[in-house]
């Protein structure tokens, strides 16, 4: 799986909000930084190159849709994330999110219980 950049993943969000859309529907979901309209359409024919969108035609408008799941490339982007930053060890992950203070002990001790509940 071709990494995203970031305009690319921010309309990778927008496509699974909206399931399928034109160009001109994306473009009325973002809301920072307008691209112009010929950008953001190479912008999803890039991610249509990379595999993660398709299309259907109506004459000369396209209705854009993802093939990839939302749930993929999560897990594509958090495995590539843990081995790139924190040496394939989701125990460094977890303890750099306590260290700063994004997870709490209560936080920790529901995931331990889900965990042995899935035992």
């Amino acid at each position: 799986m071709q990494k995203l950049t970031n305009k690319e993943e921010e309309i990778m969000h927008i496509l699974w909000k909206l399931e399928k859309a034109f160009v001109k529907d994306v473009m009325a979901q973002i809301e920072d930084d307008k691209p112009h309209y010929n950008t953001l359409s190479t912008i999803i024919r890039n991610l249509e190159e990379k595999g993660y969108v398709s299309h259907t035609a109506f004459g000369n408008t396209h209705q854009y849709f993802p093939i990839v799941a939302k749930e993929e490339y999560r897990k594509g982007f958090m495995s590539n994330a843990i081995e790139s930053y924190f040496n394939n060890s989701y125990k460094s992950m977890i303890s750099f999110f306590a260290k700063e203070e994004k997870i709490s002990a209560d936080e920790l001790r529901e995931i331990l219980e889900m965990i042995e509940k899935d035992k």
